[in-house]
């Protein structure tokens, strides 16, 4: 892995959409620009890339945890991929190995980290997603952070990025989501629609899907020699 450059990012917000003072929001981001060994290269596995995401998520989520000063209460990851490299780069890093350590850095999240990657150039901003990290239902913590380096991603680099927050959005009033302890509110007509919503396309998704027969699906042994590659949510 090598790092050209890092950054650190702290956000803050004194003040409501009115201008009157409220309880801060501190956001914090923790960045790295490393080159992309697979830059212009058609390369198939790319587990290479797996490892360091890794050690990505360790570095960069102690370094926000320290600019943060109080317990996480969201989190999210992003990755810009320069011009010559593909999404699915950033994907490598971000998805299979990055949020383990991340969680190990903050003391547990039992939520899907929210992820965004995209391919740009220089000077390319990104919106890292927050959501809560126990709860990815509780509306009033989903949030983004933009960030950008103006220097940075060049076309063989990528720009790996962790975010953390210590609490919900400034005056958030769009209701609190579905709740397991409320299972009579909302949350019970959404997932209700959600169900009959999806229903009709099970048919056409076991049709089109390339797993559709069993001679396409890989075996257990295969599925097990795999399995301690990907620990990450």
């Amino acid at each position: 892995m090598q790092i050209r450059k890092t950054m650190l990012i702290l956000d803050r917000i004194e003040t409501d959409e009115m201008g009157a003072p409220c309880s801060p929001l501190t956001r914090v981001a923790a960045l790295a620009v490393l080159r992309n060994p697979f830059a212009g290269i058609d390369q198939a596995d790319l587990t290479e890339l797996f490892e360091v995401g890794a050690t990505l998520g360790g570095r960069l989520a102690a370094d926000a945890m320290a600019a943060l000063g109080v317990p996480c209460v969201t989190y999210g990851k992003a990755a810009i991929v320069g011009t010559q490299g593909a999404v699915e780069h950033g994907a490598a890093l971000l998805h299979p190995r990055l949020g383990k350590p991340v969680r190990a850095a903050i003391g547990g999240g039992d939520a899907l980290m929210p992820s965004n990657v995209k391919v740009g150039a220089f000077g390319a901003a990104i919106d890292i997603p927050l959501g809560h990290k126990d709860d990815p239902w509780s509306f009033d913590y989903i949030d983004t952070l933009t960030v950008a380096i103006p220097d940075a991603p060049r076309p063989n680099e990528i720009i790996v990025c962790v975010g953390f927050s210590d609490g919900a959005r400034i005056c958030a009033r769009v209701g609190k989501g579905p709740s397991l302890a409320e299972p009579d509110i909302a949350g019970a007509d959404i997932a209700g629609q959600i169900g009959a919503a999806v229903k009709p396309l099970t048919g056409f998704m076991a049709w089109s899907s390339p797993f559709r027969s069993a001679s396409h699906l890989p075996s257990n042994s295969t599925a097990k020699k795999a399995s301690h590659l990907f620990d990450d949510r």
